[in-house]
Parts: structure tokens; C-alpha cells; sequence
């Protein structure tokens, strides 16, 4: 395996460059720690961030497994299709 295969493998799995697949994995980061830092204000404050956690991963999830096209080369996936999964990225980015 080339060092270029360590960073390309991946990302190619899941129809994905590595600059989009770095992309998409901040900014998950991002979010993440964003509802790891509501749960930990919840437990304190159970009044405040009731849902906010849950909703951060349900929308996590839906851009992770429920909108991800599987199995399809990059090649051969219709362009309209990775121009609305990109759409639907930039849109839930802004949960």
C-alpha cells in the first residue's frame, strides 16, 4: 500500500475525495462537540438543551447513512445526484 492509498482509500469508499471527505469529517467534528457540549450542560441543567443533542445526531445521521448514495462509483453516479448530496451537506451543515 503507497502512502497516496493511506489517504485515498478511504475517502474513495465512500464516494468521496479526500478534501470532500475531510470536509464532510470537520465538519461532523464540529457538530459533535457542539452536542457533547449541550449533553454536558443538560446533565448539569436538565432545563435547558432538552432535545438539542438528540436533533444534532439525528441530523448527523441522516447526512451520514439515510442521504449517502452506497456502492456507486464516483464515475458513475448521476451528476444532479452529487450536486443535491452536496446541497443537502451545505444545508444540514448549518443545523
Amino acid at each position: 500500500m503507497t502512502l497516496s492509498n493511506l489517504f485515498t482509500e478511504h475517502p474513495a469508499s465512500v464516494n468521496e475525495t479526500y478534501f470532500e471527505h475531510m470536509e464532510m469529517s470537520a465538519s461532523f467534528s464540529f457538530w459533535l462537540l457542539i452536542a457533547g457540549f449541550c449533553a454536558l450542560v443538560h446533565a448539569i441543567f436538565p432545563f435547558l438543551f432538552v432535545k438539542t443533542g438528540s436533533k444534532i445526531i439525528t441530523r448527523l445521521h441522516d447526512r451520514m447513512v439515510t442521504n449517502r448514495v452506497q456502492n456507486a462509483p464516483r464515475q458513475m453516479q448521476p451528476q444532479n445526484s452529487r450536486e443535491s448530496l452536496h446541497q443537502q451537506a451545505l444545508e444540514s451543515a448549518s443545523l
